[in-house]
């Protein structure tokens, strides 16, 4: 941690102010940003997320969520961590959140603290789809926005904006637009009811803390189809079968829901081609073909 950063923490007027930091470690697995776990002189542990001055959009929109999501969330299952300091210092952005100790392996708990997370939302929903605000997707940009049915959400809020980035699918304009008018016609024949989805939710942003419960951090959150956070937990691994049946007994699968969950991880993998290029613009453009021929069928 920059030393100058470190003096704004625990200056008169910083966050901390009124103890000292008697250690500071740096945690791995960030991609965008910096992450540490700072010690304190009252014997308190936290962590820190740390960037330049114009990262703090990227932290007010992730406290922003995590509040949203804590408010859903069953502690004795799964505990979402609550912002503790967002503030703009002379030598960056600093987000300050409780220190969890990850290292639980069961993901029982994961899985039936999500499902009830999502079904909490539920009885609380705002009757349409979408976010109050402009957001991000790991360092992409994430538009806010509502719409009353489920369908035109996806295809215009999530699915428009990336396929505008990427324009080397093979594919143009005109079967752009069939393909989303497609998408959107199949998901709006569905009732789907809004839940409060993590919207990221890879097996960087979960956990099993020592005590067996589970956690989410880092979300990408937004008014969805709660399959859209299952999905993500497909696309690259990293969740056991204790999460899903965990989950399922809490909210069964509906039927379909296999051939939705490759119409919504071709959101992330867009998100992926344009952010990293490379193989995922070649996966991008295998799922986007496969499921045009779908629509077709």
């Amino acid at each position: 941690m920059h030393s100058g950063l470190r003096l704004d923490l625990v200056a008169a007027d910083g966050p901390l102010a009124g103890t000292k930091i008697t250690d500071v470690s740096s945690v791995g697995g960030g991609c965008i940003h910096q992450a540490w776990q700072l010690r304190l002189s009252d014997g308190r542990q936290l962590f820190a997320k740390t960037g330049t001055a114009d990262a703090f959009d990227l932290f007010e929109v992730e406290a922003d969520a995590l509040t949203a999501l804590g408010q859903y969330s069953d502690s004795d299952v799964l505990v979402v961590p609550q912002p503790l300091s967002l503030v703009q210092l002379p030598h960056g952005a600093v987000l300050l959140l409780p220190w969890l100790p990850l290292g639980g392996g069961d993901q029982q708990f994961l899985g039936r603290g999500l499902a009830l997370l999502h079904q909490a939302s539920r009885e609380q929903n705002p009757q349409r789809f979408g976010w109050h605000r402009d957001g991000y997707i790991g360092a992409g940009a994430q538009p806010g926005g509502w719409r009353m049915r489920w369908g035109d959400a996806f295809a215009d809020l999530r699915l428009r904006p990336q396929l505008k980035l990427c324009n080397r699918l093979g594919m143009s304009p005109a079967e752009e637009e069939a393909f989303l008018n497609g998408v959107a016609d199949r998901l709006n024949q569905r009732e789907v009811i809004p839940t409060l989805v993590h919207g990221d939710l890879w097996g960087g942003n979960a956990s099993s803390l020592m005590d067996g419960r589970g956690t989410v951090y880092d979300p990408a959150s937004w008014w969805a189809d709660a399959e859209v956070d299952l999905a993500m937990t497909r696309l690259f691994g990293g969740f056991q079968q204790h999460f899903y049946r965990s989950y399922d007994a809490v909210l069964p699968p509906k039927p379909g829901v296999e051939e939705r969950l490759e119409i919504y991880n071709l959101y992330h993998l867009l998100n992926h081609a344009n952010l990293f290029g490379g193989g995922y613009i070649n996966q991008s453009r295998a799922c986007l073909q496969g499921l045009a021929r779908q629509m077709m069928s």
